[in-house]
């Protein structure tokens, strides 16, 4: 579809602990959203950061606030028409309680999980947001779809854009990194080729990405971008 954007909203960074990593060594991770700007209103994936002192003192973030990293964006939160959150972990939805009644797309698996599992996200992040639940894959608004890719959670979901020069894919944490999602790709690609196995693993999902002829795909721990 013409006429639609996607824009990354920087939410900060925190640094994830050495031992969450297996290097040896702790990484500063940037924490990213998008708003997608389309012709029937703006779209945003993802609203950053919630606080705690566990978490903090964990994590050590330095946040940007749901406005001012909109305002930084060139957005305003009174032009966001809806949200979705990737899942609802404490980095990816710390911004809900200042949607008021904006409706906040979620998956419902993942809804009841951060509902009913201890310590999986912060409380206060889900109470009170206008969420609407969704099974499976659901166009939000014409050409923009949520597509389920589950792994990180069992209901993480990424954002579809489709446009005429193919699709801009938001992945959210479905990977770390944009050099973990290279690697699956081309483990699909070797599949798609028939190369003989032993081959890695990869999510069942990947195929139906790959299908849309991605032709960018962002993610919200890292700042560097897929392409083919």
């Amino acid at each position: 579809m013409t006429g639609v954007s996607v824009r990354r909203v920087d939410f900060g960074y925190f640094v994830r602990p050495a031992e969450e990593i297996g290097t040896g060594a702790p990484r500063v991770e940037p924490c990213l959203g998008y708003v997608v700007g389309h012709p029937e209103g703006m779209l945003l994936f993802d609203t950053g950061m919630g606080s705690h002192p566990e978490v903090d003192a964990h994590y050590r973030p330095r946040r940007v606030g749901l406005r001012e990293a909109l305002a930084a964006a060139g957005a305003q939160l009174a032009d966001i028409r809806m949200v979705a959150n990737c899942h609802l972990h404490f980095d990816h939805c710390g911004g809900n309680p200042l949607l008021g009644q904006v409706p906040v797309f979620v998956q419902e698996t993942e809804l009841g999980a951060a509902r009913h599992t201890p310590d999986y996200t912060l409380p206060e992040l889900i109470e009170g947001s206008r969420f609407e639940q969704v099974t499976g894959q659901v166009e939000m608004l014409p050409g923009v779809f949520l597509m389920p890719t589950p792994g990180h959670t069992d209901g993480h979901q990424s954002l579809v854009v489709r446009r005429p020069d193919g699709a801009v894919i938001v992945a959210g944490q479905s990977h770390d990194t944009a050099t973990q999602y290279a690697a699956d790709q081309l483990a699909w690609r070797a599949r798609r080729d028939g190369h003989a196995q032993p081959l890695p693993g990869i999510p069942d999902w990947m195929d139906a990405i790959q299908q849309l002829d991605p032709r960018i795909v962002y993610f919200a721990h890292d700042r560097s971008v897929w392409i083919p």
